[in-house]
């Protein structure tokens, strides 16, 4: 499984027929969107860059005073290149960033896509987003308030658990299936 294409052409394939089961069931737009992260987090090298390099800066002149200006100047210059660079590589980068700032800007995201897939749609119909960050590890479930208003409160958040436990064991193909089946199931078989 890669990030840039977390699923086999099978797995994918499934998943369709699952939403196009749920979509005729309930009369509801499913859309399911997988991306590999939800923002670039682009400033977080550099300032952890500079911080480590301060630091180690500051080690360095405390520990070994006689080593002067210049050679101060060497370890933080490659400390700071070093650890930016490394940075650069976003899973290492994804570590940095604290989790409240990733699962914001995946909650972000996944207002963006909603308002894309489920409210600019063609079809209006009522819709619901089953919305995956593989880098930041959130997932989350929208759906538009005639919707979200017939399911019983807390079962959104069931789905999800349900849907976080299957990735966790690598089903995410198998973790899809079941949360589009399992939001079609909550909506019930009347259509609105």
């Amino acid at each position: 499984m890669t990030a840039k294409n977390p699923l086999t052409e099978s797995e994918r394939e499934r998943i369709a027929a699952t939403i196009a089961a749920a979509e005729k069931r309930s009369d509801t737009n499913f859309v399911l969107a997988i991306v590999p992260v939800s923002g670039r987090y682009r400033l977080y090298a550099p300032v952890a860059g500079a911080l480590i390099a301060v630091v180690g800066e500051g080690a360095a002149a405390l520990l070994r005073p006689e080593l002067g200006i210049g050679a101060g100047f060497l370890i933080a210059a490659t400390l700071f290149l070093a650890v930016s660079l490394g940075l650069e590589w976003m899973p290492l980068r994804l570590l940095v960033v604290p989790k409240r700032v990733k699962h914001r800007r995946a909650h972000e995201f996944a207002h963006r896509e909603f308002a894309a897939s489920i409210l600019a749609s063609a079809a209006q119909k009522g819709g619901v987003l089953l919305f995956v960050s593989l880098g930041e590890r959130y997932a989350e479930i929208l759906a538009d308030r005639t919707i979200d208003a017939r399911v019983a409160q807390g079962t959104w958040d069931r789905i999800v658990a349900d849907f976080v436990a299957a990735v966790k064991a690598d089903r995410l193909a198998e973790g899809c299936t079941a949360a589009i089946a399992a939001c079609a199931a909550a909506l019930g078989t009347q259509k609105p």
